[in-house]
């Protein structure tokens, strides 16, 4: 038998619910509360999967790929138990995955933003003048879930 442990703070549900305790019983997630006591506790942000922290989900070799190849991508993501995508950015438009079963949520970045020459060829919006760099990075922030990626 394995310890009982308290989850407390940020619990983030694959169907996008946010709770703020759990219990992980027998190595197994509980919502509720087990009648054994609690031999250890902890706090933070919890997501009861794996977490890919840098993927491309939509993204080929030629850049976006189709929505057939998407789909099969992020399904092979979810087969390999990955739960959650941090998507690192790219051209393409996944949001239509979004609310899906048999997909991974996936937090977007928006498009790469670099210096021209700089990166992968297509990949990025390249950008000559420094000073036009905020107005990209909001414009980008906006188009993902509020996060950017700077080459």
């Amino acid at each position: 038998m394995l310890p009982t442990t308290h989850l407390t703070g940020r619990i983030v549900l694959n169907d996008g619910r946010h709770i703020d305790d759990a219990w992980v019983v027998d190595g197994r997630l509980r919502l509720t509360e087990p009648a054994s006591a609690v031999h250890s506790e902890l706090s933070g942000w919890f997501y009861p999967g794996l977490v890919d922290v840098h993927c491309h989900i939509g993204l080929d070799s030629q850049g976006p790929a189709d929505d057939d190849a998407t789909l099969a991508q992020a399904r092979e993501d979810l087969a390999a138990g990955t739960l959650l995508v941090r998507d690192a950015g790219q051209q393409g438009d996944t949001r239509w995955l979004d609310g899906r079963s048999d997909v991974p949520v996936i937090i977007r970045a928006g498009q790469h933003i670099a210096r021209p020459k700089r990166y992968l060829r297509h990949l990025a919006v390249e950008l000559e003048d420094p000073a036009a760099l905020p107005e990209e990075c909001a414009r980008q922030a906006r188009r993902g879930d509020g996060w950017i990626k700077i080459v």
